[in-house]
């Protein structure tokens, strides 16, 4: 699966936890720019690791600030898969 398809993934899950409707791009935070609280960020991974089927540690989570952080994360581990 290439970053575009993962992209275009991600978008339809991200768009529920999207209260206000704010437009995602690369560099879009989580904290600041979408203001996800920890129960959001959990249930969002969540849906990100049904979907995907993989696992992204807490270490990981912890680097990720930006949409397209997420995007490249969900990218390698998708290809770490195989």
């Amino acid at each position: 699966m290439d970053r575009a398809e993962i992209d275009t993934r991600i978008r339809t899950l991200i768009e529920p936890f999207n209260k206000k409707g704010v437009t995602i791009t690369d560099d879009t935070t989580f904290a600041n720019d979408l203001e996800f609280d920890s129960l959001t960020v959990m249930d969002f991974v969540a849906a990100i690791e049904d979907e995907f089927d993989i696992i992204i540690s807490m270490n990981q989570q912890a680097e990720i600030e930006t949409y397209g952080q997420l995007v490249d994360a969900v990218h390698k581990l998708q290809a770490e898969r195989g």
